[in-house]
């Protein structure tokens, strides 16, 4: 599965926050899926 991740998506990933679900914890974590992040978020 490809999939773009949004700024507050990919923030509370990677502080680990519980305001992510853990359906899409398990999507990020998955090493199968393509994730994306728009250079809009740099």
């Amino acid at each position: 599965m490809r999939f773009l991740l949004d700024t507050h998506t990919f923030i509370w990933f990677v502080t680990d926050s519980p305001q992510l679900s853990s359906t899409a914890k398990v999507l990020i974590e998955d090493e199968y899926n393509e994730k994306y992040l728009s250079f809009a978020s740099w």
